[in-house]
């Protein structure tokens, strides 16, 4: 009973598979078909021997005849490796494709989850879930499963035959049986422990690393090399010293498996040779009985090998299951509304209030502000005043409250994610590009546009003259994170990127700062033409930027404190003059010190 509780248990973290198994039904019954067929010809093999070791000891063997057993052993053994190929051919392809589909199944319910979640994950450890845990999870259910039929039936069919040729015979091989068992529950007990701690410090591991790669610039321009590789070293050593801790374990097992199983040899050549002078069994009998408990050896040997792959994959579904059941606080709404079209980009936000999990004070609080279709509205403030969680409200790239964020009447919280985002372009101040070309990482996948939008996008970011220089335009790649590109040129690309799909809403959270002033001027007045009626909202420290748009909102610790024109504000000589002035003196300073 416990050990099929503890079975029972190792197979329970697999339950999300079972989708996976039944899709690939067909492949699995054919594989296990062939499984069995081959354990059943093995199974034969004993037969012909004794069959052969007796007419020997009977003096009745023929050349004839034993060239007959001979080549039955042989026609077996050619069956055996043709189904052998057939059956590892189904049951480690059926393994492969559940990996494929996990995989894709936890990148699809990664691409769901909202922005917090990324903010207390590590990408290490995301990377060594989506990379060592699964391919545990694939052994487990492609050479796990295989070596568990093998073991299970391989074994209780050797058992069945040696009691057929002799029950005492057999109870004396078996006696060891009960202390394979209980040192095999009590040693994977501690492997089960010991896999958890080895895959939580492989993803230490790779974040490690990630983070060596990813801030070489900054770890060479400080000449801390030895210290990022002394950090690296501890947790290579770390990793290594679990290893070692869950291979004495594992070294515990197997060797005790060979113990126990010889053991049971010994007591059958001792009891069972004396059985067989005795003339109480055959030699044949005898020959074959040993041969049935060799072939019991490998199902024993399977079992703890099935033990290690069942609890090291069940070990790293665990982990995978844990993103799996993670649920976005930002989701598309079950009946989702549908958005206007066309979509004339009018925004309307009604005390809406939001605080950071973790936080003492809301970062923004009660704000209340109305931009009307093809307005260019400007959010100014202090540092930490709420200007960039505003912003990410409106595309729902935080969660808000209901009925608090309306575009064009709708509430975002009914309407469908995908629809809603696809309307507003986002250029934030992470300037994010991909390892591809200029091309792609402009396209973000999509298909149908002509080069000459491109183009359009990039000269509007006045970069398209800098690509003209490019051997290969604009096929060029970028580099890691865009790391071959200044700062100014990777925040031009991302406005041109987002200029593309030329959408109903712009957002640029200071999405020109890495720019000179000269070069934003141009740049904003391309885009304040392309755009004529539509909506733009926009943060900027920089007051010729700031002074273009048709509405200011002045946020104050998450709160709106002042809205109108720029000159109306001025003449208010509210927190929009003081700001505004202690910007100029700020530039002069700048001036003066050039």
């Amino acid at each position: 009973m416990n050990l099929r509780s503890d079975l029972t248990g190792a197979l329970d973290p697999f339950r999300p598979l079972a989708p996976m198994f039944r899709e690939n039904a067909g492949r699995l019954a054919a594989g296990l078909f062939f499984l069995l067929l081959v354990d059943f010809l093995q199974l034969q093999i004993p037969l012909i021997l004794r069959s052969a070791v007796d007419a020997l000891t009977a003096l009745e063997a023929s050349p004839a005849l034993l060239l007959r057993h001979a080549g039955a052993i042989l026609g077996l053994a050619a069956a055996i490796a043709a189904f052998r190929f057939i059956w590892r051919l189904a049951l480690l392809g059926h393994s492969r494709m559940v990996e494929e589909k996990l995989r894709n199944r936890l990148y699809d319910h990664l691409q769901s989850l909202s922005p917090s979640f990324y903010r207390s994950a590590r990408t290490g450890d995301i990377m060594a879930r989506a990379t060592n845990d699964l391919n545990a999870v694939r052994m487990a259910a492609g050479m796990g499963l295989v070596a568990l039929t093998d073991s299970l039936v391989l074994g209780t069919a050797a058992v069945g035959f040696m009691f057929h040729i002799s029950v005492r015979l057999t109870l004396l091989a078996l006696i060891p049986m009960p202390f394979i068992v209980y040192f095999s529950r009590k040693l994977t007990r501690r492997m089960a422990s010991g896999y958890e701690r080895v895959q939580q410090v492989f993803a230490d591991l790779t974040e490690r690393v990630r983070e060596a790669a990813s801030g070489i610039r900054v770890v060479k321009t400080y000449a801390r090399e030895p210290w990022t590789v002394d950090r690296l070293r501890r947790e290579g050593r770390r990793y290594v010293d679990e290893n070692l801790r869950l291979a004495r374990t594992l070294a515990l097992l197997f060797p005790l498996m060979v113990v126990f199983t010889n053991l049971g040899l010994c007591a059958v050549v001792w009891f069972g040779g004396r059985l067989a002078i005795l003339d109480r069994i055959s030699t044949g009998d005898f020959v074959a009985f040993t041969t049935y408990l060799n072939l019991l050896a490998w199902p024993l040997m399977a079992m703890g090998w099935v033990v290690n792959l069942l609890q090291r994959g069940a070990t790293s579904m665990k982990r995978i299951r844990r993103i799996l059941q993670e649920t976005p606080d930002i989701a598309s709404a079950s009946n989702p509304e549908p958005l206007p079209e066309p979509l004339r980009g009018r925004i309307r936000v009604e005390g809406l209030t939001v605080r950071y999990p973790g936080q003492r004070y809301d970062a923004l609080r009660d704000v209340c502000l109305t931009v009307e279709e093809g307005w260019t509205a400007a959010i100014v403030g202090r540092v930490g005043s709420g200007k960039t969680s505003l912003l990410l409200s409106i595309p729902r790239l935080l969660p808000v409250p209901e009925e608090t964020v309306y575009l064009d009447g709708v509430d975002v919280t009914r309407t469908d994610l995908g629809a809603l985002r696809s309307r507003i372009g986002v250029v934030t101040q992470e300037t994010l590009l991909f390892s591809d070309t200029f091309r792609n990482n402009l396209l973000l996948g999509r298909h149908g546009v002509p080069d000459e939008t491109l183009v359009d996008a990039l000269e509007t970011a006045q970069l398209y003259d800098e690509l003209q220089g490019l051997d290969r335009g604009l096929d060029t790649l970028v580099g890691e994170r865009g790391l071959s590109l200044s700062g100014g040129q990777r925040q031009r690309l991302t406005i041109a990127r987002a200029l593309v799909s030329d959408p109903p809403v712009l957002i640029l959270d200071d999405a020109l700062s890495m720019v000179d002033t000269r070069t934003e001027n141009r740049i904003l007045n391309r885009i304040l033409a392309r755009r004529t009626g539509r909506t733009t909202l926009f943060v900027s420290n920089r007051l010729s930027t700031i002074r273009r748009a048709d509405r200011i909102f002045v946020l104050e610790r998450g709160g709106i404190m002042e809205e109108g024109k720029h000159a109306d504000l001025l003449e208010k000589g509210g927190a929009y003059a003081t700001l505004y002035a202690r910007r100029r003196l700020e530039r002069r300073l700048e001036d003066g010190g050039s």
